[in-house]
């Protein structure tokens, strides 16, 4: 069965958006299940993954299962018309485990090994452990995989923990091996010369530990590679096993937000549809442009829709201040992912623990019950979504991409020696999303192995480390007659982290026209001027690049500072194209400014007008019918909106004309036929 047949039945067979959360009853008595299902129906609860943290319920002993909980509940389940996203619980091992085999427990950077009682308690290239992950999903799916209730597998959850011990040395070695096959071109590739680090046998690597003074770049890299391909090994491993069993229904693991050890763009292939837990941080008041980006990388990973599989009623356990969502927000931000992309709407968890780390941790039945806020939103919720499922498996469309690579944020972030070594990707990739994101453009991610051919504009945020195909693809995307925005420090170094020759910035020199003979970091709190044709002055600072034109033309100059005079971002024709690169930290205006002349002389338009900033827009498109997005993330102005064409609010069911005015908070999903775009 195909990844698109299994995902149209799961969404056929909950015939709207999904609606739940994690349901974790082997932490309560039995007498409360009856009054959870109760509840479900009462809320519109038509999924809950099932069966996460259970391992210990389920495997007491080795080899000794206790399915007859279970066993009831997906019964309940069933009868109650709710499906199931059933786990495998292999990301919390039981303490007979751990005590038994040790090994199993991941050894930290610093050559710790962690002791029981911890989260994320295993070490994915142990092959004690993966014997025993193998054998509770085997026995998982031998019971379960023809059970009315289940609707989507959900394998283990949130990998993402690295190990450095013995286990994972044998595997990285074994990872090396395979991708360069000899020690010559291991020590060519690791620059092994430089202070004398040459190897001669493969067991003379171990994985890097916390560096006592300064450590190889390129090895800390590859490791990085190894982690993200180990971690997927266990997934597949658990994937292959359920899906022997039936092979109709979609398989899946959940995704963090901004997670720097799993390479999703690897993982994405590999699974039915691309999950996500996210957790924005409700006390900031900006928390929704970075949900936004992880949204449209979710959505971008595999082009389709996705399934938010996590997220909190109100607030979480894991900061240090933990706030709550004010009334209004946690519906907003649903309706946000789904904005961009996702077929559900699930949370962590479906009752609040009494107990554990995550006790205080929201859900939507509270401890407070449904005499509560959170029960009060969650239901009026359940109960709107029913109003616009037709807009379920629609898909979206960009003419605008942005660069989210791994190698680039690795090749950036994991290694010391730059000029400045406190750059933070994730905001690099934000500070240029966000101008896009209020500017009311729709926006997809890409990584260095993309296709290009689809847009008009490509953003790079930052590709200091950058291969060779996407430099070639860039070239053909820009000599096509795409345009380009990339700014500072990037095209420096190779895939294998070696700078590239003969001068900065490297593969990116023939693009932007110019090079560059030093890079500048700024002293302190030092801040530059920068002078713009039409004699406008904006405020740099962070960094400068010593740019040295050749083809370009100069857009803009520093007005001060010790690169008075020299050009501060270039304009460079490329084949029918254009390339504008900026060689320094404009100031959020300014940066905004660049990004949106070269959106629009691209040809690129928003999909709303004269709206404002805070009313965020995004646009799905099913058979026959586009579903506009508008959420207004002010908690006390309205938002008022030009609409080209006759619509229908689905929430509200009035018709919509010229302009709609959305309320503070407010959201209005307004279905147009024909796909009339708006304006």
């Amino acid at each position: 069965m195909t990844v698109n047949s299994r995902m149209d039945a799961f969404r056929a067979r909950l015939g709207g958006f999904a609606f739940g959360g994690d349901y974790n009853p082997e932490q309560w008595d039995r007498a409360v299940w009856d009054e959870d299902i109760e509840l479900m129906r009462r809320a519109g609860v038509n999924l809950v993954t099932l069966g996460v943290f259970a391992w210990a319920s389920l495997e007491p002993e080795p080899g000794r299962f206790t399915f007859d909980w279970m066993d009831e509940v997906m019964d309940l389940l069933h009868a109650g018309g709710i499906s199931v996203d059933l786990a495998t619980p292999t990301m919390a091992p039981p303490v007979w485990l751990t005590h038994e085999h040790p090994e199993v427990l991941p050894v930290m950077e610093d050559g710790e090994r962690f002791g029981f009682g911890n989260r994320l308690q295993f070490d994915p290239a142990s092959p004690r452990y993966r014997e025993h992950a193998a054998r509770i999903t085997k026995a998982l799916a031998e019971r379960y995989a023809h059970h009315p209730a289940l609707a989507m597998w959900h394998i283990s959850n949130e990998y993402g923990q690295p190990s450095y011990g013995e286990a994972s040395a044998v595997a990285f070695r074994g990872w090396l091996q395979r991708k360069y096959g000899s020690l010559d071109a291991l020590n060519d590739a690791w620059y092994t010369r430089f202070w004398s680090q040459v190897y001669t046998s493969w067991d003379q690597i171990n994985p890097p530990e916390v560096p006592r003074s300064w450590s190889n770049p390129t090895r800390r890299l590859d490791f990085k590679r190894f982690v993200s391909d180990a971690l997927l090994e266990c997934f597949v491993m658990e994937r292959d096993i359920v899906r022997s069993y039936r092979d109709d229904i979609p398989v899946l693991t959940n995704y963090m937000r901004f997670y720097k050890n799993a390479n999703y763009w690897t993982w994405a292939p590999e699974q039915d549809a691309v999950a996500l837990d996210i957790y924005p941080n409700p006390g900031h008041d900006d928390a929704h442009v970075s949900a936004a980006l992880n949204f449209d990388l979710m959505r971008s990973l595999r082009g389709e829709p996705w399934v938010l599989m996590e997220q909190a009623a109100s607030s979480v356990s894991q900061w240090k201040v933990n706030n709550v969502k004010r009334p209004g927000h946690m519906r907003l931000g649903s309706y946000q992912a789904i904005a961009h992309g996702a077929d559900s709407v699930l949370y962590f968890q479906w009752r609040a623990s009494r107990g554990g780390h995550e006790r205080f941790h929201s859900a939507m039945l509270p401890h407070s019950g449904t005499a509560s806020r959170t029960w009060k939103e969650i239901e009026e919720l359940g109960g709107e979504l029913p109003r616009i499922a037709e807009a379920v498996g629609a898909g979206s469309s960009a003419e605008i991409a942005v660069l989210f690579d791994w190698n680039a944020w690795w090749g950036l972030t994991e290694t010391h020696g730059l000029p400045r070594n406190d750059f933070d990707y994730t905001q690099l990739t934000t500070d240029h999303y966000q101008p896009l994101l209020e500017a009311h453009h729709a926006v997809d991610m890409v990584h260095f192995g993309s296709d290009l051919s689809p847009y008009k504009v490509v953003v790079v945020p930052n590709a200091y480390l950058v291969d060779d195909r996407f430099t070639d693809a860039l070239t053909r995307f820009v000599e096509g007659g795409g345009t380009l925005v990339c700014s500072f420090f990037s095209g420096v170094v190779d895939a294998n982290n070696h700078v590239r020759q003969p001068a900065y910035p490297g593969a990116f020199r023939g693009l932007i026209g110019a090079y560059i003979d030093e890079y500048w970091p700024a002293r302190g709190d030092e801040t530059y001027r920068v002078t713009f044709p039409d004699g406008t002055t904006r405020t740099a600072d962070w960094w400068q690049d010593s740019i040295h034109p050749e083809t370009a033309r100069v857009l803009a100059t520093y007005a001060s500072g010790d690169l008075e005079g020299r050009p501060a971002i270039l304009d460079n024709a490329v084949g029918r194209g254009r390339v504008v690169y900026v060689g320094t930290r404009l100031e959020p205006g300014a940066l905004r400014d660049t990004l949106l002349e070269a959106v629009t002389a691209a040809g690129v338009s928003p999909l709303v007008a004269a709206a404002p900033e805070h009313l965020e827009a995004a646009r799905r498109v099913g058979d026959g019918a586009e579903f506009l997005f508008l959420l207004n993330h002010s908690e006390t102005e309205p938002a008022e909106v030009r609409l080209a064409a006759e619509g229908l609010d689905l929430i509200s069911g009035a018709k919509t004309g010229a302009t709609l005015e959305v309320a503070p908070l407010g959201v209005s999903v307004v279905r147009f036929e024909n796909t009339e775009r708006v304006q």
